[in-house]
Parts: structure tokens; C-alpha cells; sequence
């Protein structure tokens, strides 16, 4: 059995800051190799990239989520009791509760209302000289999400709201003041929707019985019992948060069909490459760098070892980049998803494996919907001017996102 090969050096958590969408795949090209070896938080990790060690890394009966992320991950964008922590019958059933918020005339509705957001926010959009697009769209999404889940939100609490969701994603690895100020966010939201969750259960909120409010608060778990309210607040914070987040896809989108102005055209002329435009966003447009595990139980893969207890991270950018996979991987080609054939691990921009059984997050159904809803209302319904602004996705953010958040000016509806 051969070594797994290492990483230079003793620690690699400062490389890995400093590349976070590159040090994984690009250590692995350097070694020739799948995965490799190093300490990340002085701690033990094997990274991996590609397809193959995605379909490793979603098996369960290898790999575990519990125990698996760093704390600061857990404090901020996590949270604690969640579903990203479970394992097995219990990740299983906890599963059928988000995956019964699902359902395509419920996104079908979420998406619904986002467009109504947009129809109202744009003839205030006409009436100003610029508009920040990745703050509006913040905005409108926590309001449409909020609406959608039966979580009531009073208008002088929407910045507010907006802000605390943003810090949970944005500032999820940040270091010193951002990282206390997203814990804090995190401490404020929890107990906002833990006391939600409670007049639920007093009767004091009736939200509809389809909405993930009710739902959340009367799920039972494995033992019958129902969550307690931090758990449960956990969970309604998992659903609004990533929708909230998909506000970093839809400015991609835009920056997308600024950078590849022919698109525009093709899109008016044609609806059915809507998809494939906003799924090769997804591919190509870096979100999360990399998910964590640990090792069950020691295994054998490729003639390595896998030690009982190890950490584990998979590149999710460098999988959904890797040229074994993908034809000419860093171009831009969204045609390359008209024909393909659907596969489980070799596009993971929020996960892998099966969304009813692994880790696979079942927000992405929300996450498409909500960018063809934005794009073709981009395309079709509005004008706009994109200038004088740096529109570099800095990967050292996470995630990565223009300096100015996307500068949209002199805003005029399609008459």
C-alpha cells in the first residue's frame, strides 16, 4: 500500500486563505496524484479533487459529516443540530423535511414572488443614477424568502434581516472582528427564529401548513419528539439563508452576461438555453471552495489508506474545472449543457451524490430557478449601462464577488 502524498510544508491552512478555489486542485496536478495529504488548523487532512474522489466522498458508508467542520464554520454558517452534521437514518429522515419544501409549484411559487419583488423595486431602480445590484438582489430575496417560508418580517426589520443572513455566508471564513460579527448574527437570527418556532407551537403564528415555518416546527424526528427550538431554528436558518446566499450566483449571472455580451441575444432568442447558460455559471463562477468529512472507519482507495477519524476535503471548484471531466474547462461554453449526460460527481457546485440520500443540497433546485428568473428578467425586461467599475472576482473573498457588488446605472424598463 502506498504513502498518500504531502503537501509542502508543516501547515497548509494559510495556503489554502490565501488560494482557496485553486491550492487543492493545483497541488494535486503538481504531485500527479488524486488527493494528498497535509494539516489544515494543525489538523490532519487529506484533500481530494475530481469526480472519482466525489463519488468516495459522498459514500457513506465511508465518510461522515458529523465532527467533520471546523468550529468557526459550525458558529457561523452552519450552526449547531443541523442537518449538515447528521449521518445515516437520521441525515436520511431530516432530509424528507426540506425535501418536502421541494416541490415544483412550491419553487415555482418562490420563484413567482422574487419576480414581483423585481417589478416593484424597478421603477425605483429608473428614478436613481445607479443601482448596487448584489444589494438589491440581498434585499428581494430575503423578503421573498421569507414570505414563501411564513416568516413574518415587518419593513424596518428588512436591512436588518438582510444583513444578519448575509453575514452567515459572507463572513463564514473571515478572520477577527467579520467572524465575531457573523457569530453574533448567527446568535441574534437563532433566537429570531426560535421564538417564531415557539408561537407556531403555541398557536400564536399560524403560518400555512406547506409553508417550512409549520413544517420545521412540527417535524418529528426518528424518536417522535419534535426538534427543540434551537435545533429547529437551525433548520428554518438553513432554509433562508441559502436562498439569501444565491443573491452571490445571480450577480455572477449578471457579470456573466456582461462578460459574454452575445449571450444576450442568444437567450432573447431563445428560452431553452436559460438553463444552460445559469448551470454553467454555477460550474464555472467559484461559490464555496471545498466541503469537509471524516473518515467512519479506516478504508482503501486508488492503494491509499484512509485513517479512521481523518479529516477529508473535497474541491468542489476544482472538480467542477477538472479538464478529465469537462472540454476546454475554463471557457465559457453553456451549450456544453444541452446534451451532456447527467452525472452526480462531476458538477458539485452545492454538492454531490443523490439529493434524497447524500449531502447534497436541496436548495439547488431553489438556486436554478431563482437565476433563470433574474437572467431572463436581465435580458428581456430591462436596459441597463455597466461602466467605470472593477469588475474582477477577487478569489481571495468568500465567495467571490466584483469590488463594487456589480454597478448597474441608468436603469430603464423594456417599454
Amino acid at each position: 500500500m502506498s504513502s498518500i502524498p504531502s503537501a509542502e510544508g508543516f501547515d497548509s491552512t494559510l495556503t489554502l486563505l490565501r488560494n482557496p478555489y485553486g491550492f487543492i486542485s493545483q497541488t494535486c496536478r503538481a504531485l500527479d496524484t488524486d488527493l494528498f495529504e497535509t494539516r489544515i488548523l494543525l489538523q490532519k487532512t487529506i484533500c481530494m479533487t475530481g469526480s472519482a474522489a466525489a463519488e468516495v466522498f459522498y459514500s457513506d458508508d465511508k465518510l461522515i459529516r458529523a465532527g467533520s467542520m471546523p468550529s468557526r464554520i459550525q458558529k457561523t454558517l452552519l450552526g449547531e443540530g443541523g442537518i449538515q452534521g447528521l449521518d445515516g437514518a437520521a441525515h436520511q429522515h431530516r432530509k424528507k423535511m426540506f425535501m418536502s419544501l421541494m416541490g415544483t409549484e412550491h419553487i415555482a411559487a418562490l420563484q413567482g414572488m422574487s419576480l414581483h419583488m423585481l417589478d416593484n423595486y424597478a421603477p425605483d431602480w429608473e428614478a436613481r443614477n445607479e443601482v448596487v445590484f448584489y444589494d438589491k438582489v440581498r434585499e428581494m430575496l430575503t423578503r421573498a424568502v421569507c414570505a414563501w417560508c411564513g416568516v413574518p418580517l415587518p419593513e424596518a426589520e428588512v436591512a436588518t434581516r438582510t444583513a444578519q443572513l448575509t453575514a452567515l455566508f459572507e463572513d463564514a471564513g473571515a478572520i477577527g472582528p467579520k467572524h465575531w460579527a457573523a457569530r453574533l448574527a448567527r446568535h441574534r437570527l437563532e433566537k429570531w427564529a426560535a421564538g417564531m418556532i415557539q408561537q407556531v407551537r403555541d398557536g400564536e403564528l399560524q403560518p400555512t401548513q406547506e409553508s417550512a415555518l409549520h413544517v420545521i416546527a412540527t417535524w418529528r424526528d426518528l424518536d417522535g419528539a419534535i426538534l427543540p427550538p434551537k435545533v429547529a431554528a437551525v433548520e428554518l436558518l438553513n432554509v433562508l439563508r441559502p436562498t439569501v446566499a444565491v443573491s452571490v450566483f445571480i450577480v455572477q449571472t449578471a457579470h456573466a452576461l456582461h462578460r459574454y455580451p452575445e449571450w444576450q441575444e442568444k437567450l432573447r432568442n431563445d428560452e431553452g438555453l436559460l438553463e444552460p447558460f445559469v448551470q454553467e455559471v454555477r460550474r464555472l463562477y467559484p461559490f464555496f471552495p471545498a466541503v469537509a468529512a471524516r473518515v467512519v472507519s479506516a478504508f482503501e482507495w486508488q492503494g491509499y489508506r484512509f485513517p479512521e477519524g481523518c479529516r477529508v476535503l473535497l474541491d468542489l471548484y476544482g472538480t467542477n474545472t477538472d479538464p478529465r471531466s469537462w472540454d476546454a474547462p475554463l471557457e465559457f461554453r453553456p451549450e456544453r449543457f444541452r446534451s451532456r449526460a447527467e452525472n452526480q460527481y462531476d458538477f458539485v457546485p452545492q454538492g454531490g451524490g443523490d439529493h434524497y440520500t447524500n449531502h447534497r443540497c436541496p436548495g439547488e433546485w431553489i438556486a436554478i430557478s431563482q437565476m433563470k428568473a433574474f437572467c431572463r428578467y436581465l435580458v428581456n425586461d430591462v436596459k441597463y449601462d455597466v461602466q467605470d467599475q472593477d469588475l474582477e472576482l477577487g478569489t481571495g473573498e468568500l465567495p467571490p464577488l466584483p469590488e463594487n457588488r456589480f454597478i448597474m446605472r441608468n436603469v430603464r424598463r423594456r417599454r
